[in-house]
């Protein structure tokens, strides 16, 4: 892992000073934007250089076979990729017919800001032509939160030194080239040019482009419209063919005179809607972004986040470094989910194709948790997503011998696309993580009507999957075995703790949930002795352990497999899953990501502080975190065990994963669920913040290299501030329309306390020890120590804007 700082520290900025041809695609995956509908990568307008070019819309793939080698009963037959869509972002200039190429003439300079407050991403670039020509080039873009359909860019340009000829072509361009796929499993599939032409159109300023996929069914419509502003001469046209559709907008400018294009671009996708429909659909989208204009969206896009910042900002004092990476990762989060609207959060967003655009449980584990406290509205959508697959996830349990509904491990519209049994189908838990996200969204929002109309359904048909899948053996204990915990190096194992643990949560959470809405009960099926063998079963769960080493088992029999040799395994031989057989992995105690140390953040609830502080010590010691969601669960429980120094090396870790490029993969997209674990680290590792079955809790303590932390939460309505100093914390709840008497319960290390609108309440902080000496990692697998000097390696820019 590298400290190298690419970009310099700003609270509300990422900013590129200078153009790295090498670390293009890098770029491209930190400058993206997305609104959780569309996706554009961060590549130059004009399209060349790139590392991979990508416009993304949610949901949106083709379907592939997958191979086996040996076929077997109940694997998917096929997978979905998601797909370069059509590309807006083309912007392709021309002076004196010398095409503006980074990589000719001389590059004078070339900066590149992601404003985190505006929402906007802005180039600008000074070049000199190979035959002497110096040109100024500003281009900002956005995807609009506020106009779900639309991206857009303001692409101004001026001569600098002498006259010259601007020919200015935009383009919509189908089925570009991509690069060749690299052999890792966790990057995407390359389907060369999966888009078949239905329909082009041109007019005098725009263009559109019809196309579908050749295999899923889908239909994409892409229209693009500009606004222009420069010389009385200058003249515009369009063409169109099959794959492309060209603006080209001409003229000849003196210094001082500046040529201005907005280009407005708009996307309609469907599996069922007609080509007339979508056409219509995206010529109205255009007409509403027109309407709006390019102030309007600005605004509009600063209003949006105005209003996400004041509920969701976190302050870090003392590490201006980690302060700008939560608010970038804050900020992808808010992306993936914005306008996701009943469909999914993929593990990389929409900033690229890793793991072939497939949503994981890491989207109902570690970024709805995030959006549920601090954007709730962007949280529902994905939930309800899970209820409209619902059907295909019965269907999936059928198949598989069981009843209720088995959820896909990785999926793009609800089909399994995992060819892996044992790290995939076999990980039977991601349906108690979709229950338990409900629940948290249930207890933090209050939205009974979510509950009732979605909830129940998928508690019900996840509870009856575990009823299937598991047995009472003779002495009346309750087994789930042959299944896959979050550690995928240890695979299709009996009684894993995290898995019987958030399954005994679901079953407990659907035996009340029937309760509570008696006529959703029966239109299910559910009856009295079905909920009573639900609660049967939690409370007769097995949770293993071993009682000579006083640790919980991260599943029957795991502590007596034998070590993994850490000593002897190099550096390069990391990820393990690139180098060693699965079989060597499964049956040695070597752990992918936190297993049993997840199970004591989420279901905390169940274990002693005693336990914790020993299953810490010992899951510490086997954890290579091969997996970039493991640091933020390993820095929750750190800092809950009193290990604070290595807390705070995890939440660097997790923080600048992405900024740092420490796993040396963001160029296939950023890891959005390792960017919720930085929120996690900060706010359920220093803050201290549970939410066991609707209770909230604050147990906050702070690491002597962080001065004080400051966060937001949303419960049942009401913004709770949580302000954390070195010996005290102040709850205060500060919305100005609350309504008189509203307050918030909470507890503050397990002493009850209730903050009423407009009362802060200051509380110290108890002196607490570490619990044990400071665990040791695998040899080589340490993270890298975190101090106050690398916090302030660099001088923060505009340091005094935070505000």
């Amino acid at each position: 892992m590298t400290a190298d700082s690419t970009y310099p520290i700003e609270p509300w900025l990422v900013r590129e000073t200078r153009l790295d041809l090498d670390r293009l695609a890098h770029s491209e995956s930190i400058f993206a934007l997305s609104n959780g509908h569309i996706g554009l990568r961060g590549n130059l307008d004009e399209g060349e250089p790139h590392g991979l070019p990508g416009t993304y819309l949610n949901s949106f793939c083709e379907l592939r076979p997958l191979p086996y080698a040996e076929a077997g009963y109940g694997f998917p037959e096929s997978g979905e990729t998601i797909i370069n869509v059509t590309n807006g972002k083309l912007m392709r200039l021309l002076v004196d017919d010398e095409p503006f190429d980074v990589r000719h003439g001389e590059l004078r300079s070339h900066e590149r800001i992601l404003d985190l407050r505006a929402g906007t991403l802005e180039r600008v670039v000074e070049w000199v032509s190979p035959a002497g020509r110096e040109v100024r080039v500003r281009s900002t873009r956005l995807v609009s939160f506020t106009h779900r359909a639309v991206a857009a860019i303001c692409y101004e340009v001026e001569p600098i030194n002498e006259p010259a000829r601007f020919i200015l072509q935009s383009e919509l361009v189908a089925n570009e080239a991509m690069p060749p796929r690299k052999k890792d499993p966790r990057v995407a599939e390359v389907l060369e040019a999966p888009l078949a032409a239905e329909e082009h159109l041109a007019r005098d300023a725009g263009g559109l482009l019809i196309h579908s996929t050749k295999a899923s069914g889908l239909r994409v419509a892409a229209a693009m419209d500009h606004l222009v502003s420069g010389p009385e001469d200058t003249l515009v046209d369009t063409e169109a063919f099959p794959d492309w559709a060209r603006t080209s907008i001409a003229c000849v400018l003196e210094p001082g005179q500046q040529l201005r294009v907005i280009k407005l671009v708009a996307y309609a996708w469907s599996g069922r809607r007609s080509l007339p429909a979508l056409r219509d659909e995206a010529g109205a989208a255009l007409a509403g972004a027109r309407l709006t204009g390019w102030d309007g969206l600005l605004s509009g896009q600063r209003e949006y986040l105005d209003s996400f910042w004041r509920g969701a900002d976190i302050r870090v004092d003392g590490d201006p470094e980690v302060q700008q990476a939560i608010r970038f990762a804050l900020f992808e989060v808010l992306q993936a989910g914005a306008r996701a609207e009943n469909r999914m959060i993929a593990a990389k967003g929409l900033t690229g194709p890793g793991y072939d655009g497939h949503a994981f449980w890491d989207t109902e584990t570690f970024v709805l948790p995030v959006l549920t406290y601090t954007h709730p509205e962007a949280a529902v959508g994905p939930l309800r997503w899970r209820f409209l697959t619902l059907d295909a996830a019965r269907e999936r349990a059928s198949t598989l011998g069981l009843a209720g509904a088995a959820f896909p491990w990785r999926t793009i519209r609800g089909q399994e696309c995992s060819a892996y049994w044992p790290a995939g189908t076999a990980a039977f838990h991601i349906n108690a993580d979709i229950s338990d996200a409900c629940l948290r969204y249930v207890h933090a929002t209050g939205d009974h009507d979510f509950e009732r109309d979605f909830g129940v359904a998928l508690l019900v048909e996840t509870a009856r999957l575990w009823r299937s899948l598991g047995h009472h053996d003779r002495h009346g204990r309750y087994h789930i075995d042959g299944i896959t915990g979050p550690d995928e190096y240890t695979g299709v194992i009996d009684d894993n703790v995290y898995t019987n643990l958030m399954a005994q949560r679901n079953f407990n959470a659907a035996a009340d949930a029937v309760i509570r809405y008696p006529q959703v009960a029966r239109t299910l099926g559910v009856g009295q002795e079905e909920a009573a063998s639900w609660r049967d079963a939690a409370k007769a769960m097995h949770i293993a352990y071993d009682e000579e080493l006083g640790v919980h088992q991260q599943s029957e029999r795991f502590t007596r497999h034998p070590e993994w040799d850490f000593e002897d395994t190099p550096a390069e031989k990391y990820p393990l899953l690139l180098h060693y057989p699965y079989f060597d992995l499964y049956r040695t105690q070597v752990i992918k990501q936190a297993d049993v140390v997840l199970a004591m953040h989420w279901r905390g609830d169940a274990f002693t502080k005693e336990d914790k502080a020993r299953n810490f010590a010992y899951y510490e010691e086997r954890t290579v975190r091969d997996s970039s969601l493991s640091a933020s669960t390993q820095a929750v429980m750190a800092a809950e065990v009193g290990h604070l120094d290595l807390a705070y090396d995890y939440l660097g870790e997790v923080a600048l994963m992405d900024l740092r490029d420490l796993n040396h993969n963001t160029e296939d997209g950023i890891h959005i669920a390792s960017l919720a674990g930085a929120w996690l680290a900060l706010v359920a590792g220093f803050g201290g913040m549970r939410d066991h079955d609707g209770t909230l809790s604050f147990s906050p303590r702070l690491p002597h290299q962080i001065e004080r932390l400051d966060f937001a939460l949303l419960w049942h309505g009401l913004r709770l501030w949580v302000s954390v100093a070195p010996q005290e914390v102040t709850y205060e709840v500060r919305d100005g329309d609350s309504p008189a008497g509203a307050q918030i319960e909470l507890m503050h290390y397990g002493e009850p306390v209730t903050i009423e609108v407009g009362a802060p309440v200051r509380l110290p902080i108890p002196e607490m020890a570490p619990v044990g000496p400071a665990p040791r990692q695998p040899a080589g697998r340490a993270p890298r120590r975190r101090s106050a000097s690398d916090a302030n390696s660099q001088t923060p820019v505009d340091a005094q804007s935070d505000d």
